[in-house]
């Protein structure tokens, strides 16, 4: 394995009269405060814009090769300074001395979206509002969440008998599945308009026109956010009307702050709003990768198969396979192992943007207050630096040994620090029950030499749908 030397990393104490921004684009640096930082600005007005969303991950590379591991780079209306690595990665998202908005960094992408989500929020207001969202992560409700995922998956998935297009199936599954252990009723006749709503808010999320003009994808986009605000807004009445319940909306609805306050309404819609998107559209890229990458490596396939039966003791008499029970998440332990390199191979949000609140050092560079600053997940993931191979898929990169030997933030796929993904171990949960079933009834197949092409951003997903075939064993 390449060995780099690491870029020293430093944060300069402010001065007294250091600004607090109130808004992303208060006190942003211009080109002058950046010229000590190598980069590029791209074309006249649109900078990168349309080269970085024509290809993200081909782009990054190429700046690094040109301009190292600390560049700027004119994209989306204004200059950014992206950190690579894993050095980079620990000093964003563990951010000890609190230099880093998350709010702010994600503030321009997702501000007329997803506003008041946990990742628009910051220090005390972030830590205080995930503690009472934490309720709905607690073993109780972990286990009534897995009760309903056996279930749900298990009906649905034994329709998929034979060639599949698989990431529309699982993204209609995903949301199924989110609207029976989070909502806790199934959806009605809104089902569709649901899905068309987060689909349309996701992918205003990187539209290069900022601003809801008409017939735009922000303008989608923000009647996507509309239509899920009226009726997340009627469900938050109807369940504190009811007083709680086992699903994660009662828990959220019903949620109180160190005060014993209630969450106002608004924003326990607009958490809902966020962890629906979360849950339905993250597991969705992440379950497709991993399903891909047991197609077109059979090995694996088998060597999962295997623990699962061993686990779940296979099929019953009549055939049916077993459920796998919540006390039995953690003996698949090749499994997630299996889908941790999935998570590094394609992780669902390539990348993270911040802004500084304070001046900086990173890398030899000084980094002005108020800069924009952003971490490439997927480059990390794929950095010789810290991984043999990287292009190549073996889950055995996840063994204690190797994990302990590794950079602690060279896998960042639910990001770090204060701002660790909080449904993380749902996303592990619904995606061992959904392997257990799949693989107690099929053998997923693909062509020959199959390898789709990707859509990178906002969230990945393959452009063919990833073309499956499932052959009842």
């Amino acid at each position: 394995m390449a060995t780099l030397a690491k870029p020293p990393v430093t944060a300069t104490s402010p001065a007294p009269e250091a600004p607090e921004f109130k808004h992303w684009n208060d006190g942003r640096p211009d080109e002058s405060a950046l010229a000590h930082i190598p980069g590029d600005a791209g074309l006249p007005l649109v900078g990168n814009t349309f080269r970085m969303l024509a290809n993200p991950h081909s782009f990054a590379q190429r700046m690094v090769d040109t301009y190292g591991k600390v560049y700027k780079n004119r994209a989306f209306g204004g200059w950014q300074v992206a950190l690579m690595g894993a050095e980079a990665n620990e000093l964003l998202l563990f951010n000890k001395d609190k230099i880093f908005s998350s709010k702010q960094g994600w503030g321009p992408i997702l501000d007329q979206l997803f506003p008041r989500g946990l990742m628009l929020m910051d220090f005390d207001h972030h830590r205080i509002d995930r503690r009472a969202l934490s309720i709905a992560f607690k073993p109780e409700p972990m286990r009534h969440y897995s009760g309903s995922l056996n279930t749900g998956i298990s009906r649905e998935v034994e329709k998929w008998e034979g060639p599949k297009r698989f990431y529309p199936a699982i993204k209609k599954l995903t949301l199924d599945l989110a609207a029976d252990s989070f909502l806790g009723v199934p959806l009605g006749p809104e089902a569709d308009q649901i899905n068309t709503a987060f689909v349309d808010m996701v992918q205003a999320s990187v539209a290069p026109v900022r601003k809801p003009l008409p017939f735009t994808k922000m303008k989608r986009g923000v009647d996507g956010r509309a239509f899920m605000i009226d009726y997340l807004t009627r469900e938050t009445h109807k369940r504190r009307e009811k007083g709680g319940g086992q699903d994660m909306f009662s828990q959220f609805a019903t949620a109180t702050r160190e005060d014993g306050s209630l969450l106002p309404v608004d924003e326990v819609v607009d958490h809902m709003s966020f962890l629906l998107m979360a849950a339905h559209d993250t597991i969705t890229s992440s379950a497709t990768s991993l399903i891909y990458h047991l197609a077109v490596n059979p090995e694996w396939q088998e060597k999962l198969r295997a623990e699962v039966m061993a686990v779940t003791g296979g099929p019953d008499g009549h055939g049916e396979p077993r459920p796998l029970n919540y006390d039995d998440l953690g003996k698949l332990e090749l499994t997630e192992m299996a889908f941790k390199e999935a998570l590094r191979m394609v992780p669902p949000v390539p990348s993270m943007p911040r802004r500084a609140l304070k001046e900086f050092k990173f890398g030899g560079y000084t980094i002005p207050a108020g800069t924009p600053v952003g971490i490439n997940i997927f480059w990390t993931h794929h950095s010789e630096e810290y991984w043999d191979n990287p292009y190549a898929f073996d889950p055995m990169r996840f063994t204690p040994d190797k994990v302990k030997a590794r950079h602690k933030y060279a896998w960042v796929p639910f990001g770090g620090g204060a701002h660790m993904c909080l449904g993380l171990h749902f996303a592990y949960m619904q995606v061992k029950i959904l392997t257990a079933q799949l693989l107690q009834r099929y053998r997923i197949e693909a062509a020959e030499g199959y390898n789709p092409e990707w859509q990178d951003w906002p969230i990945p997903q393959p452009k063919d749908g990833l073309k499956v075939e499932f052959v009842r064993l």
